[in-house]
């Protein structure tokens, strides 16, 4: 698989764990693509922590309006009755529990649903930005992610980078698998037909819980 069918792949399933109705929040990278594979009927409220309740995609080129961008800082929109508001207002809604869903990338996560995607020690970075309260305040934490980082695991039995927050990860989707967190570990649900059970394990860095009724991912 190449790069763009790796990042459809893993955009594509995630987008089947979304309802209409749903208030989501998108982070940067591979979760900002999920609403172009939402099911028919399916129609979200996005929410931008940056202030921006009903975003809206990519403009179209020479289209942007500079001052409405997503999470990345890119040229984003807003839909037919969405809301600016401040920045307390939007973590209000998220740290209410009012966000049905935060999807978002990560560096690790491990087997017992710790997150660490904003720093890598050295590297200077200005902070962790929402995640912080997007993964303690969103009903479902849902982590959209390649499953390696040049050949190594990003699926670990223990995180090894610095935290964003501890045993908040309810499910991890690659392009290789679904993967749940639960209370006895990481329990391997559905499977790229691309790959076999054995390849993903061998991808990942902590011990998978597979049935016998893992299934296709599509």
């Amino acid at each position: 698989m190449d790069k763009e069918e790796v990042k459809a792949t893993i955009a594509k399933r995630v987008a089947r764990e979304l309802k209409d109705g749903d208030v989501v929040n998108l982070g940067i990278g591979i979760p900002t693509m999920v609403p172009n594979y939402l099911p028919s009927g399916v129609n979200l409220t996005l929410h931008a922590e940056l202030g921006c309740v009903g975003a809206g995609p990519r403009p179209a080129e020479g289209k942007e309006d500079y001052y409405v961008v997503d999470a990345g800082g890119a040229p984003s929109s807003a839909m037919p009755g969405a809301s600016f508001v401040n920045s307390a207002t939007s973590f209000c809604l998220i740290r209410g529990g009012h966000v049905d869903a935060t999807i978002l990338g990560c560096l690790e996560c491990d087997q017992e649903g710790n997150l660490a995607n904003w720093i890598i020690p050295g590297k200077r970075m200005p902070g962790m930005g929402g995640a912080m309260d997007l993964v303690v305040g969103a009903k479902k934490v849902i982590v959209a992610m390649e499953h390696t980082a040049k050949g190594a695991p990003k699926i670990l039995e223990k995180c090894t980078l610095p935290l964003t927050a501890a045993k908040c990860v309810d499910m991890i989707v690659t392009e290789m698998a679904v993967i749940n967190v639960t209370p006895k570990g990481l329990e391997l649900v559905e499977i790229n037909s691309e790959f076999t059970t054995e390849q993903v394990q061998a991808a990942t860095g902590a011990k998978l819980i597979i049935g016998a009724n893992v299934k296709p991912m599509f």
